[in-house]
């Protein structure tokens, strides 16, 4: 059974970066995708960024192109997520995500999660 644990997460102000990263336990296949979503109070779940575990098809919400960047360490099982220029709306819990096929951004496309990890931008 493939289980994803985040860390990385914290308190940082408006202009600061962090790196969030995913340690994935079990066999990660090339067929499966990784993606990065996050959910701020009241609000959905949303995609963040996505990628296939070969590293090929990254893709990124508009909200932080340019801004974000994911990545993977094969050799780690490690998925991560840097993230530069953080901005007060970036504020959320970041969650990381696994599906077997081509990354999508529909949450309920991936069957399995992380417990999440906060990440907070103040001003």
């Amino acid at each position: 059974q493939v289980q994803l644990v985040e860390s990385g997460g914290g308190l940082v102000q408006a202009g600061d970066s962090l790196r969030l990263s995913c340690v994935i336990s079990g066999r990660a296949f090339s067929s499966t995708a990784m993606a990065w979503f996050r959910q701020a109070p009241g609000k959905e779940r949303e995609f963040v960024a996505g990628m296939r575990w070969n590293g090929n098809s990254p893709n990124y919400a508009d909200s932080v192109k340019g801004r974000f960047t994911i990545s993977r360490d094969n050799a780690k099982n490690t998925v991560y997520l840097e993230m530069n220029s953080l901005k007060r709306e970036d504020t959320a819990v970041y969650y990381c995500a696994r599906r077997v096929g081509s990354p999508t951004r529909g949450a309920s496309d991936y069957n399995t999660w992380g417990q999440g990890t906060q990440v907070i931008v103040s001003t």
